[in-house]
């Protein structure tokens, strides 16, 4: 199989736990050749998707881990798979991305997630397809309604709508004294949209990765647990990823949303789930298969590219 990778800068990936590289490494190990591309190497030549790649191999050299081959230009539908792995936000560039990836797609290239769906599924907001499991929460740029929300639950969290990594996340009590000039902030005064959640005590137990490939859940959850003092479990905030089998709750909720996912071409999907709440559904590139299979039996990265094989062997 050839396989494009749009993913960000190698040289700002994490060798050891990088999500995306593991992929790669399993994809490499079956003797599949691997290629890379930044969200700016696809393009249009008229109506025509191009896409600039280079080849990928890992290295044990010295200097480097990774050895490029020189750029290229080929069409999308050249290659059997290629996996969107752009990290957030989802800012225009992204939405561009999406669009050409469509094009791509029309003309017969295989795209991991399908770039509509990924634009049509915010991350935050992707929980309304799934009202009975969300805890109960706000969607607003309105200060006077976020404060309403507030008086009304005692303890709510606030987040942007593009964000990742527990970037611009406070939690917020009816008595903070700085409310005002959080809600300023997030809101940028009244002109950007944000998600208020009820505060969910359970996050003190961890904000639960439950990752889905093609409908269906790994038998782990990544449970990532907040530092002391700390309200964000996400790993990039300092969170410890403890990896966890999936509780009757957790199963209830994957064998409801999997297959809706599966059905609008989300093939790889990372659930975050507080207590028995589904909180967000990440489509982007979610992250936590390198914490699994380093605590468990499992091996996220096997069971994916036996999964894209599949599907590329099927199509």
């Amino acid at each position: 199989m050839r396989i494009v990778f749009i993913i960000d800068p190698l040289d700002s990936l994490k060798p050891y736990k990088d999500t995306s590289l593991a992929i790669m490494r399993e994809a490499a190990a079956r003797g599949d050749e691997l290629f890379v591309a930044g969200q700016h190497d696809l393009f249009l030549r008229h109506h025509e998707a191009r896409l600039k790649v280079q080849s990928f191999q890992f290295s044990n050299g010295n200097t480097s881990w990774y050895t490029l081959g020189d750029a290229f230009e080929a069409a999308p539908h050249a290659f059997d798979a290629i996996l969107m792995r752009k990290d957030p936000p989802f800012d225009n560039e992204y939405l561009y991305s999406t669009y050409l990836l469509e094009q791509a797609a029309r003309q017969g290239a295989r795209i991991y997630n399908n770039p509509a769906a990924i634009r049509d599924w915010n991350e935050k907001l992707a929980v309304l397809n799934f009202p009975q499991f969300a805890p109960t929460f706000l969607v607003s740029s309105e200060q006077s309604l976020i404060r309403a929300f507030l008086a009304e639950h005692r303890d709510i969290v606030v987040k942007p709508l593009d964000g990742m990594g527990g970037s611009g996340v406070f939690r917020l009590r009816h008595d903070d004294p700085n409310l005002g000039v959080i809600l300023e902030t997030v809101t940028s005064h009244g002109q950007q949209t944000i998600m208020a959640q009820r505060y969910l005590p359970a996050i003190v137990h961890g904000d639960k990765r439950i990752i889905i490939i093609d409908g269906e859940p790994l038998p782990y959850a990544l449970a990532r647990i907040p530092q002391h003092g700390e309200t964000r479990g996400n790993l990039a905030a300092g969170g410890k990823g403890v990896a966890q089998p999936l509780t009757a709750r957790d199963v209830e909720i994957a064998s409801i949303v999997g297959p809706v996912l599966k059905q609008k071409g989300l093939f790889l999907v990372g659930l975050d789930v507080i207590g028995d709440y589904l909180t967000e559904i990440n489509v982007t590139s979610p992250t936590g298969m390198v914490e699994i299979a380093a605590q468990t039996d499992c091996s996220p990265a096997s069971i994916l590219v036996s999964k894209l094989h599949h599907s590329i062997s099927h199509s």
